[in-house]
């Protein structure tokens, strides 16, 4: 048993289910904004979900749904404004246990079915279907407004052969609320099922950790970040890459010691982890390492998708960078690098569009939103280079705003899905701000404002965009000249 205190509830109430607010398991929204509901409902049951949403829809309500940790980076979650209602899953947890699991999933505890099919979650593979979580589903009841014929609220089934299921499988929250999934499972022995093994994925980054060792790694880094230490971030990187390679990135043969590889068990040990989730409290003694109650890793992620066809000049480009500026992705090992991951064309409308890599880079942040970060221009041309350049497709449940300027062009069924959107929520119940600038109903998703291109609010297009009285200036990319990044 390990002990640790897991995340809390982000949606925090003054009093009970009222006045309340909502953040992410990060603690910070892109524009570190704070999101407000007057209240928030925790049905438990369907028929409790159905009551909420047609209460809800009879009084022209704005709803939007909260998973148990809210793992989006974006602020999918948020309500317009202060008004509305939260629709908390945290209890609505019925599953069906038939001891067989997905083929692929990502690899972290943290996210539920319905929020991985909000966000397009996937794993990597290019096998079979792919490591898209929602082109294995070929059933959804999703509860969705209706019309006082209907008593405000109804339930859809939504089968597999049915064109509406194109929309539903990857849906930002827009649709309705996502009550119950049928997916297809299969047994699928990789080796022989004679072969013994009891292998265990327990990621060290997502274990418990003690609450001091997080504030040590942040305090140490933001140290290098007001020294300029390049040199500090590249030693540490190559120690943590090290530390990483020795322990296996936590993988063991029997569950206790890593023996060497091959690593042979069943894939439900394997494919995920995320211990520090289901510990018990200890009053913050340990935690998980993203924590944001105490002084921890405070980041950006940048995630994009580039298709198979032009990965390779995406690649040879940010090497170029490196060339040019060799020590300017060092902080990037601090966060276990760059991760790359395999993604299929999916039949979702809002699914990849096209067999990709899906590049993973996260990075610090500062706690001062004005104030640069050290090779500051670095990592946002590569960001440029792979949203504007090359036409990546971002991570719908990671990023900035820069990245999804323009996104729903990229999608050719984006209309098709707009289609469904309006035929179950004509009322834009379950719309919001930003679901409704992503999608290209509202004006753009960029933030412009003094320092925004600091925070990938905006692209920077004046100085004033940037940090001048730190003497960071807007200036073209180093590669990609038609980029225009925060440089010195």
């Amino acid at each position: 048993m390990v002990n640790s205190s897991p995340p809390e509830d982000p949606i925090i109430c003054s009093s009970i289910n009222r006045n309340c607010t909502i953040t992410n398991s990060y603690g910070a929204f892109p524009d570190r904004s704070v999101c407000r509901a007057p209240d928030v409902a925790y049905p438990t049951t369907e028929e409790e979900l159905i009551s909420v949403v047609a209460t809800a829809t009879e009084a022209k309500r704005k709803m939007k749904v909260a998973t148990r940790f809210s793992h989006s980076i974006p602020k999918l979650v948020c309500l317009d404004g202060d008004e509305g209602l939260l629709i908390s899953i945290k209890f609505l947890d019925q599953a069906t246990k038939v001891g067989l699991a997905l083929p692929y999933v990502p690899y972290w505890w943290g996210l539920t079915v319905g929020g991985m099919l909000g966000t397009g979650a996937h794993g990597s593979t290019l096998l079979g279907d792919g490591s898209s979580v929602q082109d294995y589903v070929i059933q959804i009841r999703i509860v969705t407004p209706a019309g006082p014929e209907e008593g405000y609220g109804k339930v859809r089934t939504i089968v597999s052969g049915d064109p509406d299921l194109k929309a539903a499988r990857v849906s930002l929250g827009a649709l309705g609320v996502i009550s119950q999934g049928k997916v297809v499972y299969r047994i699928h022995d990789r080796v022989s099922s004679n072969v013994s093994g009891n292998g265990l994925y327990d990621f060290t980054g997502f274990r418990s950790t003690l609450s001091t060792e997080p504030a040590i790694v942040r305090t140490t880094e933001e140290n290098q970040e007001m020294r300029g230490d390049a040199d500090g971030k590249c030693t540490d990187g190559k120690l943590i890459t090290a530390a990483l390679i020795v322990s296996a990135y936590g993988l063991t043969n029997d569950g206790i010691v890593f023996t060497g590889y091959p690593v042979i068990g069943y894939h439900n040990r394997l494919q995920a982890s995320g211990t520090c989730l289901d510990s018990l409290n200890d009053e913050l003694i340990e935690v998980c390492s993203l924590d944001p109650r105490v002084k921890r890793l405070f980041f950006h992620q940048t995630a994009v998708s580039i298709s198979m066809s032009k990965v390779k000049s995406f690649i040879q480009d940010v090497q170029k960078l490196v060339e040019l500026v060799p020590k300017a992705l060092c902080g990037v090992d601090l966060y276990n690098g760059i991760l790359m991951r395999y993604v299929k064309a999916s039949t979702a409308y809002l699914g990849k569009q096209e067999d990709a890599v899906d590049f993973d880079i996260t990075y610090y942040r500062s706690k001062d939103p004005m104030s640069p970060r050290l090779y500051e221009d670095i990592l946002k041309e590569v960001e440029q280079i792979g949203v504007f350049k090359y036409g990546g497709l971002p991570h719908w449940g990671k990023n900035q705003n820069v990245a999804f300027e323009g996104v729903i062009n990229k999608y050719g069924n984006a209309e098709e899905f707009l289609k469904v959107k309006q035929d179950y929520d004509p009322q834009g119940l379950f719309s919001s701000g930003w679901t409704d600038q992503v999608l290209g109903l509202r004006d753009r998703v960029t933030i412009v404002r003094e320092g925004c291109a600091l925070e990938g609010l905006c692209v920077c297009s004046q100085d004033i965009h940037c940090a001048p009285s730190k003497g960071y200036f807007c200036r073209p990319g180093k590669v990609y000249e038609k980029a225009r990044v925060c440089a010195r």
